[in-house]
């Protein structure tokens, strides 16, 4: 296969990616709301785009769900929709440069770590646990970097919008974590292992998966 054609594959593949994000992150398929926060699946393809086609691509479409939580964030304000943009402000409640931080920080990182996990675990592992340890461990991150982001970086603008203290907060953020990113770990260390069995073999005729070469154990 010419170096061409594996590129354009790849493109077209990006593009095919981007359009799922973006479809997610504007309908309800992408977030499911719960309170001031919301329940996502938006970290699936993000995930799912690091172990097939690496590090790199993972972190692109990790940009893209950043880029769908910042344009929600500011097209369609809630009351804490500042954390994440800098062009939000509710009374005397601002966003900030720690908005796009919080925003597109752990997301990008989401799909890089997911590429490189994936990678090293392959080689010690099945493919299944691989792509299932890789989804878990990598979702907790995420959900562990957003809400420790909010607190670091808001923990009194938030308290103020939610009628709390900054104790409240914690408590608050603590809890979104035992429920929320459980479920949400739960659910991709169950569909990822899915998914990269399905995508895989038409992948790997592609020349364009990221790890190769291994038979599954």
């Amino acid at each position: 296969m010419t170096r061409n054609k594996v590129k354009i594959q790849r493109l077209t593949l990006a593009a095919f990616f981007v359009a799922i994000e973006l479809i997610m992150g504007f309908t309800p398929i992408g977030y499911i709301p719960l309170g001031v926060l919301s329940i996502t699946t938006m970290h699936i393809p993000v995930i799912l785009a690091g172990v097939l086609f690496g590090p790199s691509f993972g972190a692109g479409m990790g940009f893209v769900f950043g880029l769908t939580s910042f344009l929600g964030a500011t097209l369609h304000p809630g009351l804490t929709s500042f954390v994440f943009t800098p062009f939000v402000s509710v009374g005397n409640m601002h966003g900030n440069f720690f908005s796009l931080l919080i925003c597109f920080g752990p997301r990008i990182l989401l799909g890089w770590m997911s590429g490189v996990m994936y990678a090293g675990l392959y080689k010690r592992c099945n493919r299944v646990l691989a792509a299932s340890v890789t989804a878990v461990v990598n979702t907790m991150i995420h959900t562990l970097l957003v809400l420790g982001g909010i607190y670091v970086f808001f923990a009194e603008p938030y308290a103020q919008a939610l009628g709390t203290n900054t104790a409240g907060v914690a408590a608050v953020l603590l809890g979104v974590i035992a429920s929320n990113g459980i479920v949400e770990a739960v659910f991709a260390g169950i569909a990822i292992p899915a998914l990269v069995r399905a995508l895989r073999p038409a992948a790997e005729r592609m020349g364009i998966l990221y790890v190769r070469g291994a038979e599954a154990r």
